[in-house]
């Protein structure tokens, strides 16, 4: 089950990634790096990372991309 996550979360992380760098509207792109933003943070959450997890969503998600 952990590695069907892992790739389920891989692949939106590669897919958000991708829109990052081809959207043109700088908004748009900061949104989808909030996605890739969360997939690292699950990412996390399947290493038991658990404090850097919530760290990675409340540090980077939360504060830098406001």
């Amino acid at each position: 089950m952990e590695t069907v996550i892992f790739w389920l979360l891989a692949v939106a992380a590669l897919g958000a990634g991708v829109m990052v760098i081809t959207r043109r509207n700088p908004v748009a792109s900061a949104l989808w790096l909030v996605v890739v933003m969360f997939c690292l943070a699950g990412h996390f959450m399947l290493l038991h990372g658990f404090f850097v997890a919530a760290v990675q969503v409340i540090v980077y998600a939360g504060a830098i991309m406001v």
